[in-house]
């Protein structure tokens, strides 16, 4: 790929004839490392960042949530004609609704967020979620309104899928631009955290209520709790939010001043919001991104959505029994992130990706064996085996990510290559599935598709590089200490080749 115009020397045969152009191009291309260019954090406002990121994304996926834990029931209200597997097909195909729209969020607050900052568009996408959700817990039933039932379900579902858009990559973005190089995977696998805090408080009041009302008082008004209670926590995300500052790597890059013609070449790339140019010279890094993304997607969509619908569905247990399986295990996942997350400090990203994608090539099928056999244990394993494959994605993904990508289009890049991934791959998991199943006759077909989304996840691990420890692209480093930062500078030697 060639370098950008900023970065190209005309003529380097002249400029080996002029010393003092000589020397000016190669202290820009080998600059000495200095004091004030290395990053110092602060460890209190790192934890208020993780906190805040994590706990708003949080409360975005326990909206996005509650639908896929909601599908059964929401198939009776909006979706009533027809059978059962076309309830639940009209009820997952609204799901994947929400992911159409997703690359476009993506596309919009990406760029949006390179420009105007993270923290800004991070509340946004927080106040839209929130409306969505709330807006869904009030529409009328398919019995008063007719068609215009679903079709508002729809309406609020691509607003949902709009403001999610803009919220994975705002926040790993701002995650991974708070946090010391040595500790970013650390910190960054809270993000996941706050992600399956998300769908076990989903998942926990709808199990709740499953448990504690009959199925005409779940149709009739009981499935509306959930969705209500995304205003009030909407707000609570929204305060936390305002309330912190830009990232150092976002101000630094702002700031900046010292490299004019980059700096011109980076405003105008993110001003413009100018995606076929971030296409255009980015495309390698857009392809791997989507590759990992993608079989992540399915397989974090495939056990944390559809299992409790494959569970009652197609092996005949309660939704009671699906979610309280499904809530142990999330409850087990986050409880092992942030040491999965230690453990890609230490020993860099890819061995714990790869290992998590193997798990999923090598164990899906003996798994869902275990779970299609009668009997809690044999479920419970199978779902185990499965869990502790995804976790080694869950707590690395949210550090890997971000470091693909330089600083001034991070977040739109990620925003943009997250999102498609997310929509093709992960919001058709569970209509895919579905439909595969009702096609074959086999209920093994989850496992077959784990595997495949394992086998491409391989192949883009073995092509990414390792980033573990080292700077963001396009950032300084970024240490804990002054000391860290003063043998950092001391470690550094100008570069006498040109």
């Amino acid at each position: 790929m060639a370098a950008p115009e900023s970065q190209q020397v005309a003529d380097p045969e002249a400029v080996k004839r002029h010393p003092l152009l000589f020397r000016a191009v190669r202290q820009r291309r080998n600059p000495r490392l200095r004091r004030t260019d290395i990053t110092v954090t602060d460890e209190q406002a790192v934890k208020r960042a993780v906190k805040a990121a994590s706990l708003g994304n949080a409360m975005e996926w326990f909206d996005f949530g509650i639908y896929s834990y909601l599908a059964v029931t929401l198939g009776h209200v909006f979706f009533p004609s027809g059978s059962e597997t076309t309830q639940l097909l009209s009820s997952f195909a609204t799901f994947a609704v929400a992911f159409l729209v997703r690359p476009l969020g993506g596309m919009f607050f990406g760029p949006m967020g390179d420009r105007l900052g993270r923290k800004k568009i991070l509340a946004l996408t927080m106040i839209m979620m929130a409306v969505g959700t709330f807006a869904i817990g009030l529409i009328p039933s398919h019995d008063t309104i007719g068609v215009w039932a679903p079709v508002l379900l729809i309406v609020f579902r691509m607003l949902q899928g709009f403001s999610t858009g803009g919220e994975y990559g705002g926040a790993a973005t701002f995650i991974a631009e708070y946090a010391p190089d040595k500790r970013r995977g650390f910190y960054g696998s809270f993000l996941e955290v706050g992600t399956l805090a998300g769908y076990v408080g989903a998942a926990g009041l709808v199990t709740a209520l499953y448990a504690v009302l009959d199925d005409p008082q779940m149709d009739a008004w009981g499935w509306r709790i959930p969705f209500l209670v995304a205003g009030p926590l909407g707000l609570v995300g929204l305060y936390l939010r305002l309330r912190l500052d830009e990232t150092p790597a976002f101000r630094k890059l702002e700031g900046d001043k010292g490299h004019a013609t980059e700096a011109a070449e980076r405003v105008e790339t993110i001003a413009k919001g100018d995606l076929a140019k971030i296409f255009r010279r980015y495309w390698p890094t857009l392809i791997l991104c989507v590759c990992l993304v993608g079989a992540y997607s399915i397989t974090d969509y495939m056990l944390l959505s559809y299992m409790p619908t494959y569970l009652s569905d197609e092996l005949g247990y309660s939704e009671t029994h699906g979610l309280l399986i499904l809530l142990g295990a999330m409850v087990l996942l986050m409880l092992l992130i942030s040491q999965v997350g230690k453990l890609s400090d230490r020993f860099g990203r890819k061995p714990l990706l790869m290992a998590g994608m193997v798990g999923f090539f090598v164990l899906s099928l003996p798994s869902f064996l275990l779970i299609r056999q009668d009997g809690i244990p044999a479920i419970t394993l199978g779902m185990l085996m499965l869990g502790l494959s995804l976790v080694c994605l869950l707590g690395t993904m949210s550090s890997a990510l971000p470091a693909l990508f330089p600083t001034h289009v991070r977040y739109g890049s990620l925003s943009v290559a997250y999102n498609l991934s997310a929509s093709i791959f992960g919001g058709t998991t569970p209509l895919l599935i579905t439909a595969l199943i009702s096609w074959s006759g086999t209920n093994l077909m989850p496992a077959y598709y784990a595997m495949a989304a394992g086998l491409v996840g391989i192949i883009a691990v073995a092509c990414m590089k390792e980033t573990a420890q080292k700077p963001l692209d396009g950032s300084p480093p970024s240490v804990e200490t002054p000391e860290e930062a003063a043998e950092l500078c001391a470690a550094q030697s100008p570069d006498p080749k040109f």
